[in-house]
């Protein structure tokens, strides 16, 4: 009986061991069941991305972790058209992993025959070394020979897509958008020169990133820890350039070069009262997707904004607007030129070595005679002199958002040798930049308000938000009252002085021309028959639609700035106010008194000065 009770109690402690493993294995299997439907749920719900993307091809790959660069457009202002100045495309290279390919010859021939290249080269790069892992056999493939290539499944031969930038307008804005090249520390692209490398950082965008778990053999661990941050696409931006104006100024300025047999040409146009830049542009030009063929890497640079040199008289309203408005002539002060004046152990003489008597101030910028400017200079005095040029912005940077940009240089009006500031005030001894003498017109024309010219209108960020371009007036450097009166001054200029090529019919066009001379490098005088003829103005005078420079560097068929300069700011100024569609204002026939008094009526002053001899 005890043996029976002993026995019977054994095989219960046995089948409850069972049963308690039968549970515990199954437990084991029920945390081990729902550990993997959670890690299923983590990897669809959080990690699909990543799976997908590790399923898909490269091309989707680098969709998700490189940025697309943003886009860079011009508007057609009259319609309100977008046009794209940059945008992207892809490329694609074709590459080759030689020691997996067994017949070469056939190879080289086939892919030869398809990408329509030399089958020598092709051969040699896939026979070249021994046991070679990878050799890039040509790049830049269009798509179509690509997926033709493609089709035939040749036997070690592979391709790579990558960003890459498409310039739709050829020579027209090379200087101005800059280019693009690899950037040595990522996939992406990286912008050089111009806008592309301005905005360089606003138009790449982010790299995404991906992080796995490997094990010892490298291989992923499907159940580690992974992460994906897809790539943030760069923003757009959309430019203050009207694209039918942009490609007008282009074609002009490459013309005029070609015409005049010059060294270059630049042309900006500039909304005066709001800084906005509708056309910038230098002849020679390049392409933006062909760079590599520029032979000098400083004709990268916008001449517009980074090449300085001395105005020579289209300066000259700058410094007498200043006297203007410190009341210290008018337009109807008077003073006898008596052809030159003698300063130190120097002989200033006019352009045209004549003595003209007694002058008006109206008639020192028709004539633009340099003993009058010396006048000016005289009663303005150093430090005025100097407080306006500043004022004007004159020997600082513009800020107009591109680089590189040059500040100018006007250290020598600093010096106390009064010979630096004679030469000055007709535009020798001081450096600037077209942009900053277009600007300083600007604000002649506008009622005396410098405001910070711009070329970025809008930026579009990736996320759909927009961020505009606030225009900003950075001084007010003259009266509206002396901006009316050099207005009329400068008229009269167009009308009866050296810019009458720049006149419009039907318009008041204000303008200054100005051939200056080049000074030697080094230092020690100027060069023989070298100049650089500019011209700058803006229209319709009594309210002005546009500021505009004309410069043309050493025209080897015109001596003066009104065979050359001026003329060609005439033909701009007639299609500017015809494509804006401003209507006339003024009879046809040229008028033979000044225009001066109309525009001085209501704006009279109680300063007089007395005629004085030089």
């Amino acid at each position: 009986m005890s043996m029976w009770m002993h026995g019977k109690s054994h095989q219960e402690n046995s089948g409850e061991r069972i049963e308690g493993r039968f549970w515990f294995i199954y437990i084991v299997f029920f945390l081990i069941g729902c550990a993997i439907i959670v890690r299923l749920g983590y990897l669809q719900l959080y990690q699909n991305g990543f799976y997908a993307m590790l399923a898909s091809d490269q091309h989707d790959m680098q969709t998700k972790l490189i940025p697309s660069r943003g886009q860079i457009f011009a508007r057609d202002h009259i319609y309100g058209t977008l046009y794209p100045l940059a945008t992207n495309r892809t490329a694609w290279s074709v590459y080759a992993v030689p020691r997996n390919i067994v017949d070469k010859p056939t190879i080289a021939r086939t892919v030869s025959e398809v990408l329509g290249i030399s089958y020598d080269d092709i051969y040699t790069k896939l026979t070249k070394r021994d046991n070679d892992p990878y050799e890039v056999l040509i790049k830049d493939v269009h798509t179509d020979a690509v997926e033709n290539l493609k089709a035939l499944q040749l036997q070690g031969i592979g391709f790579l897509s990558q960003n890459a930038r498409l310039y739709p307008e050829k020579n027209m804005s090379g200087q101005l958008i800059g280019f693009v090249t690899d950037d040595e520390k990522s996939t992406s692209l990286k912008g050089r020169y111009g806008i592309e490398s301005s905005y360089d950082d606003i138009l790449r965008g982010r790299p995404g990133s991906m992080s796995v778990e490997k094990d010892a053999k490298g291989n992923m661990l499907s159940t580690g820890n992974t992460q994906l941050h897809p790539a943030e696409n760069g923003s757009d931006l959309i430019l203050t350039i009207d694209r039918s104006v942009q490609f007008k100024t282009c074609t002009v300025v490459a013309d005029a070069v070609k015409k005049y047999q010059a060294d270059s040409g630049t042309i900006i146009i500039m909304n005066p009262n709001t800084g906005a830049i509708l056309a910038m542009c230098s002849a020679p030009n390049f392409d933006s997707a062909d760079f590599k063929s520029v032979g000098d890497v400083a004709d990268y640079s916008n001449k517009a904004i980074y090449t300085s040199y001395e105005p020579g008289s289209v300066f000259k309203p700058i410094i007498m607007s200043s006297a203007i408005d410190a009341e210290k002539v008018t337009p109807n002060t008077t003073y006898e030129d008596m052809g030159y004046i003698n300063i130190d152990e120097y002989k200033i003489r006019n352009s045209d070595h004549a003595a003209h008597g007694v002058q008006t101030m109206v008639q020192v910028l028709e004539k633009s005679l340099n003993t009058g400017m010396v006048f000016v200079e005289k009663q303005l005095g150093h430090d005025l002199f100097l407080r306006y040029i500043k004022g004007f912005g004159f020997g600082e940077k513009t800020n107009i958002g591109v680089t590189p940009e040059s500040a100018g240089d006007i250290s020598n009006i600093e010096k106390t040798s009064k010979i630096f500031m004679v030469t000055a005030s007709y535009g020798q001894g001081i450096t600037m930049t077209p942009m900053q003498i277009v600007r300083a017109y600007a604000a002649m024309g506008n009622g005396g308000k410098l405001v910070r010219p711009y070329i970025v209108d809008e930026i579009v960020h990736a996320d759909g938000s927009r961020e505009k371009t606030k225009s900003i007036v950075v001084n007010q450097v003259i009266s509206s009252r002396t901006s009316q009166l050099i207005t009329g001054m400068l008229i009269d200029v167009v009308e009866k002085g050296h810019g009458k090529k720049a006149g419009v019919p039907g318009y008041w066009v204000a303008g200054k021309t100005g051939t200056a001379q080049v000074a030697k490098a080094g230092g020690g005088g100027y060069q023989k028959n070298i100049n650089i003829g500019s011209f700058a103005g803006y229209a319709p005078a009594n309210n002005p639609r546009f500021a505009m420079i004309v410069k043309i560097e050493h025209p080897r068929d015109v001596a003066w700035a009104e065979a050359s300069a001026a003329p060609i700011f005439g033909e701009m100024a007639s299609y500017l106010l015809t494509y804006m569609q401003i209507p006339p204002e003024r009879p046809l026939i040229p008028i033979k008194e000044s225009i001066v008094p109309e525009f001085i009526s209501s704006t009279t002053t109680s300063i007089t000065t007395s005629t004085k001899k030089l």
